[in-house]
């Protein structure tokens, strides 16, 4: 039921959002709007002001709206209300409407940025946990508890951290960019402190997933390699582990954090069994030895380990907040970073060099929405502006059925001094349909594999 309120709740904001920027700007520069329409089909709810030409509108399907206005090209105008005609407004006027809309999404995501920056939030500290052996970070000589205190790209300034949700953003700037990144450690880290760099150029990117973060080394911040909740009977409670004991030694490899021992126990499987090896703990001011046979279980077409207990503690937490200016132009930056990102990948998955599965359909984007309000508000929030910069820049396309289209004929007009040719409009309107149905598609199919597959 939250998954379906939040989806519902995030679709009519954006869409309202979007079609409001088309109104209050046609509005502005005198053009008549005859309806305002949340959906499509049948309306299920209608009213129009006493002051108001206006009709709105809530419709049955949901997946969209509209702004109609008075135009010639759609029905008859009176000779009297032919100045308030979008058709017959100057070309300024008609590319300030028609982009106010996807502009407005992308206002709406700086401010809900913007929103969270001053409102702060607890984020996981910038501390890396344990590389797996051969990624990136391996190589680089993380071992796993380093804390970065600056980071940025090789050819530019290092910028101070503030948590690891900074780091990660880098890093997947990074690995879609191909740039290498450098990592300023704090002295008292395991390696020393000093400069490393991920040589973040090296990867073949197609898609974003947790595969990647696994390849760079970097999966998830610190946490210290605590026994958590176990379950009764599993190899945790029969070889005696407790809540809250910390492993330091499992048979004769140091245990760093939580990361590495998840990876030593699935791993523990050798030729269909795993060994039982003696684990050295800290059980308060004492330290045991005690002999754990993980579990042996099916994960996909192998056998991994399994203790039957949650391993690793909570990461180390930090307060981010910033004040109003600040907050403002970090909403602002990371509005545009994001978007700049978005069109990176969907030229990428153009060309080939990224995978079509990065497509999401209105399935994930449910369960995202449910499971990111769950979290919270602040991930709700962050969640709303994200789908809103996709939502703006997908608009800017240069798709014929989207506003980036009408922006494309817009400015063959400027250049020309003569409107697009209603032939050819009616001919790429069509072939836009085309192609909007087939990334459609092609996304349910995504969403049905990623969900249920």
């Amino acid at each position: 039921m939250l998954t379906l309120a939040a989806f519902i709740f995030a679709l009519g904001l954006l869409i309202a959002v979007h079609e409001l920027g088309h109104y209050g700007m046609a509005v502005a520069c005198g053009v008549k709007v005859l309806r305002f329409s949340i959906g499509f089909g049948k309306p299920l709810l209608r009213w129009q002001t006493k002051d108001s030409a206006t009709e709105f509108v809530l419709a049955a399907f949901p997946l969209g709206g509209y702004v109609r206005m008075l135009d010639e090209r759609e029905a008859p105008v009176p000779a009297h209300e032919r100045q308030l005609a979008f058709n017959n407004q100057a070309l300024r006027s008609r590319i300030a409407i028609v982009a106010a809309g996807p502009l407005a999404n992308l206002l709406l995501a700086t401010l809900l940025y913007a929103v969270v920056n001053w409102s702060g939030v607890q984020l996981p500290a910038a501390v890396l946990s344990s590389p797996e052996a051969g990624s990136i970070a391996a190589r680089a000589g993380v071992m796993g508890g380093e804390r970065v205190a600056r980071a940025g790209f090789v050819d530019a300034q290092l910028q101070d951290l503030t948590s690891f949700e900074d780091l990660r953003w880098l890093l997947t700037q990074g690995a879609l960019e191909k740039r290498d990144l450098r990592l300023l450690l704090a002295g008292s880290a395991p390696t020393g402190g000093g400069e490393i760099v991920l040589r973040l150029s090296a990867l073949d990117v197609s898609e974003v997933n947790a595969d990647l973060f696994r390849r760079i080394g970097v999966v998830g911040p610190f946490s210290q390699a605590v026994i958590g909740q176990l379950v009764a009977g599993a190899a945790a409670d029969r070889a005696g582990l407790r809540p809250g004991d910390v492993v330091r030694q499992m048979g004769a490899v140091p245990v760093i954090d939580g990361q590495q021992l998840r990876q030593l126990i699935r791993a523990s499987v050798v030729s269909g069994e795993a060994p039982a090896l003696v684990w050295k703990i800290s059980r308060g001011p004492s330290e045991l030895e005690v002999t754990v046979k993980p579990d042996r279980a099916q994960d996909g077409g192998s056998f991994v380990g399994r203790i039957g207990a949650y391993v690793g503690a909570m990461p180390e937490w930090v307060l981010v907040r910033y004040g109003a200016l600040d907050g403002l132009w970090r909403g602002l930056v990371r509005c545009w970073d994001v978007s700049v990102l978005t069109l990176k990948m969907m030229w990428k998955m153009l060309i080939g060099e990224a995978s079509l599965k990065n497509l999401s359909g209105p399935l994930t984007i449910a369960d995202y929405a449910g499971k990111s309000a769950d979290m919270g508000l602040t991930q709700y929030l962050l969640f709303l502006a994200l789908i809103s910069v996709s939502l703006g820049v997908l608009n800017l396309l240069p798709l014929p059925v989207l506003d980036g289209g009408h922006l494309m004929y817009y400015l063959w007009e400027g250049i020309t001094g003569k409107p697009f040719s209603e032939l050819w409009t009616e001919r790429l309107q069509r072939g836009g349909v085309a192609m909007l149905v087939a990334m459609m598609a092609i996304a349910i199919f995504n969403d049905i594999n990623r969900l249920f597959g």
